[in-house]
This record gives C-alpha cells, sequence and structure tokens, in this order.
C-alpha cells in the first residue's frame, strides 16, 4: 500500500443511468487494514459501486478517491494495474486449455495468455506464491478447463494475487457454487483476510453465510442507498438485513459465521 492510509473514499457518490439512479449520495471509506462485506438484494447498485470504486466508471456527482488518487486528476491506466477485480465472469474470458500456472502467470501482467509478454524469476516465484496462498499446488499442472467451478474461483483469486494488487475486489465469487465449493473457498478467504500483507479487501456478495470470519466491516445497500455500515458485528444484525432486504430477518451467529432466514 506504500504508505496510503485510506484506499477507497467516496464522497456523496451518485449514478444515474438512463433516468435510472443507481447510486444516492453514497459516503464509503476503505482504510488499508479493512476487510469489508458488501452486501444487498439484486438491483441494489453493488455492481455499480464496485466499478467506480475500482476506476471503471465514472459517477455523476460525487468525488472518488482510490489509493491516494482523484478519479479525474489522474492518469487511469497505471492505477487500475493496481487494484484486482475478481469475478466470475473472467473464466469464461480465459483458453481452457491453459495449466492452472499459466493462468496464474498471465495475472502478472493482466493478459489472458502467457505468449503475450515475457516472464522472469521474479514473476514464477510470485506465481507459486500465490498458488500456493490458494492451495492449488497439487493443480499448478492441470488444465483450467477441467477444473470445477469451485477450483477455478480458487485459480482466480490466486491469478489476482498474482499481480501483488494495493486492493482487491471480489465480486461474488462464490455464485454457484454447491456447499462444499462454497465452504471450501470460505475457508481459504478467511486465511486471506487474516494473513499479513494481504490488502485492503471487498467482497460483494447477496448471502450472509458467505461472509469469511476475519472480514471486519460491512455496507449494506438497498436501491441504491447506504442502509447501513460499520464494523461487521455491530451492521449486519437482524434489524439490518430485514431493512436491506424488505421482509423480516432472523439472523444467528455461531463462532463467526452468519446465518439468515425470513420469519414468515
Amino acid at each position: 500500500m506504500s504508505g496510503i492510509r485510506i484506499a477507497v473514499d467516496l464522497t456523496s457518490v451518485s449514478l444515474v443511468r438512463d433516468g435510472r439512479r443507481l447510486l444516492d449520495r453514497v459516503t464509503w471509506q476503505v482504510t488499508a487494514e479493512d476487510r469489508w462485506v458488501l452486501l444487498g438484494p439484486n438491483g441494489a447498485g453493488k455492481t455499480s459501486l464496485i466499478r467506480i470504486a475500482s476506476l471503471w466508471e465514472h459517477p455523476t456527482a460525487g468525488r472518488v478517491r482510490v489509493l491516494g488518487e482523484e478519479l479525474g486528476r489522474v492518469d487511469l491506466r497505471p492505477l487500475r494495474s493496481r487494484i484486482a477485480v475478481v469475478s466470475p465472469a473472467m473464466a469464461d474470458r480465459l483458453r481452457p486449455d491453459l495449466k492452472v500456472s499459466e493462468v496464474v502467470m498471465t495475472g502478472r501482467r493482466g493478459a489472458l495468455e502467457p505468449w503475450w509478454h515475457d516472464y522472469g524469476a521474479e514473476d514464477r516465484e510470485a506465481t507459486e506464491s500465490a498458488i500456493g496462498t490458494m492451495g492449488l499446488d497439487q493443480m499448478a499442472g492441470r488444465r483450467f478447463g477441467l477444473l470445477s467451478t469451485g477450483e477455478r474461483q480458487r485459480v482466480l483469486l490466486a491469478r489476482a494475487l498474482a499481480c501483488d494488487p494495493d486492493l482487491m475486489f471480489l465480486d461474488e465469487p462464490a455464485a454457484g457454487l454447491d456447499l462444499g465449493a462454497r465452504e471450501e473457498l470460505v475457508s481459504h478467504l478467511t486465511r486471506l483476510a487474516t494473513q499479513v500483507g494481504t490488502p485492503p479487501l471487498v467482497l460483494v456478495t447477496h448471502h450472509v453465510e458467505e461472509v469469511p470470519v476475519g472480514f471486519t466491516h460491512a455496507l449494506l445497500l438497498k436501491s441504491g442507498q447506504v442502509v447501513d455500515r460499520g464494523p461487521l458485528a455491530m451492521t449486519i444484525t437482524s434489524d439490518s438485513l430485514s431493512r436491506t432486504f424488505g421482509l423480516p430477518v432472523n439472523l444467528a451467529v455461531e463462532d463467526g459465521r452468519f446465518r439468515a432466514w425470513a420469519r414468515i
């Protein structure tokens, strides 16, 4: 993080598209030590907020500062290279017969093919470290397209880590996973969240069951507006979830993990 204290600093950010207000005066700060959960229903504005915070979208109004630089006053290309966005959609852009090690290596240059760039000893060391962090050592030589959905998600996380980012956004990494694959992924995210040297993390999800232990804060969105934000245990409550999802919600917490269900 190069001594930068505030990774994301959004002030009164709004986004209007085709007459629809997707975000409405959102203020949000992510510090260097934070691990945030961004939670809300479909259409809440989560993806719009992440696109702005990762510098791929300009707001209609408001101020955006990321990694110490202000949007509109900085060359975005080198700044974006310091930000990792992990999305299941990336899996469809990668050639399925690439080896896992090759997929992770491409993260060093933000490429889709290993032959686009030359890689040296430092690149290989970073690749091996990222593969080890996500528990993929035994899969390094396997073909990406032959992996399960959960395994591919872990490879994409390793690919993002390989570029040594200063900020990471995880956009619904557990989407489409069965119970076993989800729990394995959450376990790896827990280790990542509690590991020294991990950059600030923002996890986007619809489900509190996907929140790993070790995450510190939550931002709840509904219809583009902030319902609540703050330390995780104080923010993810039965009341705040009920207001966010528009129905009465029961919440249970056990061993640092959440479980929610509707009161009907």
